[in-house]
């Protein structure tokens, strides 16, 4: 059949060379439920191994599971949507949930500091790194909040080799 492609390897051939960072551009509709910090975290375990960025797990699993987390506490919806991208030497970590961002400036000030509180180890592992994060309204046509981190490779490096015990 014309245009038929072999999907197996031949022996003795070479081996396809593994995906580079900067190809690392992954997005998941995860459900909104308790067991989806666990699915995120196993995934990009994986993403990471398969890019040559097994370095950076500890801080990136850390992000990703904190921010996962957040996304199904606050998700009015039974989905949330996560982006995984590699650029410029930084994971870049996006969580979109359902929650609409208030009209009410009362409502919408405790809810930021609702939300705040529960990104408190976020804020910690992403220092650490060297990073940023923040949240606001998602620009996406479907709305709700938009919760974002950069951690930096090298800053994630630091974070995996110090000393996290306090004593």
């Amino acid at each position: 059949m014309p245009g038929t492609v072999a999907t197996c390897l031949v022996p003795g051939e070479a081996r396809p060379a593994p995906p580079a960072p900067e190809a690392l551009a992954y997005c998941l509709t995860l459900p909104a439920s308790c067991t989806t910090p666990r699915i995120a975290r196993a995934a990009t375990r994986t993403i990471l191994w398969a890019h040559g960025l097994s370095d950076i797990t500890d801080a990136a699993v850390q992000t990703v599971s904190e921010l996962a987390a957040c996304a199904c506490r606050f998700a009015s919806a039974a989905e949330v949507y996560m982006s995984l991208r590699y650029r410029d030497g930084s994971l870049r970590v996006i969580l979109y949930d359902s929650h609409p961002r208030h009209t009410n400036p009362r409502l919408a000030a405790a809810c930021d500091v609702r939300r705040r509180a529960s990104l408190r180890l976020l804020a910690c592992v992403v220092r650490a790194s060297d990073g940023d994060w923040g949240f606001g309204e998602a620009r996406e046509p479907g709305g709700g909040t938009r919760m974002w981190a950069v951690v930096p490779r090298v800053g994630a490096r630091a974070f995996a080799q110090a000393d996290h015990t306090r004593g």
